[in-house]
């Protein structure tokens, strides 16, 4: 499986121990970094990790920084992209079960690289139920996030043809 994975300055060290894991499992790992404990913006990385899921690139993602919240909140922002920001094992697993997460986010300063490591293992390990509740949540997800970029577009062709 292809997995990319992104990290701030806060989740570098975690998501290094991530990209080695994946390795070891046998995974191909894309890795849009960062490079280094220097201090960066995590959003730019989140960016990343999300176009190369939705693009096809990489089957699933994994994201990194301090809490987890604001790389799942800008992940979260692409269409196509459900990602999931997990503190243990149960929620990475219903994440994918239920949610078909695609993107594992977690908080470095909320996990241990062991509990990071089990809830990599388990969603990538985990299948989407395809039970049609989850299905037709999933369903009506996607189509407000269609209908909020049918409106974006509108009003932007609208502003751009003002002037």
């Amino acid at each position: 499986m292809i997995i990319a994975v992104g990290a701030d300055h806060a989740g570098f060290d975690l998501k290094e121990c991530l990209r080695a894991e994946l390795s070891r499992m046998g995974h191909q790992v894309i890795d849009v970094g960062c490079t280094s404990r220097d201090p960066c913006d995590y959003t730019e990385y989140a960016r990343q990790v999300a176009f190369n899921v939705v693009e096809g690139k990489a089957e699933l993602g994994v994201l990194v920084c301090s809490t987890g919240i604001g790389t799942s909140i800008t992940a979260n922002r692409y269409s196509g992209v459900r990602a999931a920001l997990c503190h243990n094992c149960d929620m990475a697993y219903v994440a994918r079960s239920h949610n078909d997460a695609n993107i594992l986010v977690l908080g470095s300063r909320y996990v241990t690289v062991l509990d990071a490591n089990a809830m990599l293992r388990v969603f990538l390990g985990t299948g989407f139920s395809r039970e049609e509740r989850h299905r037709r949540r999933i369903q009506k997800i996607d189509s407000r996030q269609q209908a909020y970029n049918d409106v974006s577009s509108y009003i932007i062709s609208k502003v751009d043809n003002s002037g």
